[in-house]
């Protein structure tokens, strides 16, 4: 049994900051927070630590919540 094509990242350097750059905590954004995206972030965040597999997942219900999200503001 085969399974289904997955296609990977293109070679070259991977997009986003340099390896070592962080984004700036959330405590110096200032006033534009909001609940959702927070909690989404620090999903991300906490991913780091699991296994590839597990990561995925997270990062699809975080994707899943900011699209949401982002939706509701439009819809406003």
């Amino acid at each position: 049994m085969t399974t289904p094509y997955r296609p990977s990242p293109p070679p070259g350097p991977r997009p986003g900051p340099p390896p070592g750059v962080r984004p700036a905590p959330p405590e110096e954004v200032g006033d534009a927070r909001h609940p959702a995206v927070d909690a989404a972030v620090q999903a991300m965040i906490n991913a780091e630590a699991l296994s590839p597999a597990d990561q995925i997942a997270q990062y699809e219900a975080a994707y899943e919540t900011l699209r949401e999200t982002l939706a509701s503001i439009d819809q406003a």
